[in-house]
Formats: C-alpha cells, sequence, structure tokens
C-alpha cells in the first residue's frame, strides 16, 4: 500500500511524519534540522524508500485572512526542492494552525518546553498530514 510522507516547515526546522501504509493515520517520524540541506534530503529520501512512500505533503502556512506571507513562498520552495530532491511528486495542503495545535498538546501532556522545542515540529507535520488524509477520505466516501 502506498504511503505519503508529509513535511511541516519551518525557518529552523523541518518536521517529517508518515501515514501508515492503509492511510488511515498519520504519526510523525522527525524532527530535522534545516541548516544541513543534504542530510535533510538523504533522511526524506531513506524514509520515502523504506516506507513505500508514493508522495510528499507539504505544509503551507496562510495568514488569518487566507493570504500567502513570506512562510507560504518559503514552504512553497520547499516543495520545488522536495520535487528535485526525491522525485516524487508533491503537494500542498493548508497547515491552518498546526504548530498552534501541537503545540497545545504538547503542553497539556506536561511535556517540558526543551523537549517540546525538539519534538513540535514531527507532531505539526502528522496534524497537517492527517487533516490531508481525512480530506482525502471525505472526497472518496
Amino acid at each position: 500500500m502506498p504511503v505519503a510522507l508529509g513535511l511541516d516547515a519551518g525557518s529552523v526546522r523541518v518536521g517529517l511524519a508518515a501515514t501508515d501504509p492503509t492511510e488511515t493515520i498519520a504519526g510523525p517520524v522527525a524532527t530535522l534540522s534545516r541548516r544541513d540541506s543534504a542530510a535533510l534530503w538523504t533522511r526524506v529520501r531513506e524514509e520515502a524508500r523504506q516506507r513505500g512512500a508514493d508522495r510528499l505533503v507539504v505544509g503551507l502556512p496562510r495568514r488569518l485572512d487566507g493570504s500567502e506571507g513570506e512562510a507560504a513562498a518559503a514552504a512553497r520552495a520547499l516543495a520545488d526542492e522536495a520535487s528535485r530532491e526525491t522525485g516524487l511528486p508533491v503537494e500542498m495542503w493548508d497547515e491552518w494552525l498546526t504548530t498552534v495545535s501541537a503545540e497545545r498538546a504538547l503542553v497539556e501532556g506536561g511535556m517540558r518546553r526543551e523537549r517540546r522545542r525538539r519534538t513540535i515540529d514531527a507532531i505539526a507535520a502528522a496534524i497537517m498530514l492527517q487533516a490531508w488524509l481525512d480530506a482525502r477520505r471525505g472526497r472518496r466516501g
């Protein structure tokens, strides 16, 4: 069964998430540094190969009014780079408040600030990818 990988782009880190083989649920995989582009894409390619991923979903951050700003432009650039680096098709998906949702869940779970900082991007990627999955399921059924 195909798997999708999700990327949630931050200015310093990229969250990586994956669907299960039935494309029912998304889960966090890793938080990767943007400082080392070669290591970032090596890890994404390796996860895609190991999991049998057939596509990437990149979070598209929009402003509260729905317009796109610098963060959206950076996400689109990351999507272009992801396509070149992996050879996989890339879809953009609205990541409406995923980082806020992830932060709230981690705080409520009692996670300390330093650990939250290391994991929040992967959790945000999983929330975004789960929303993408849920929307696909709604279109199919």
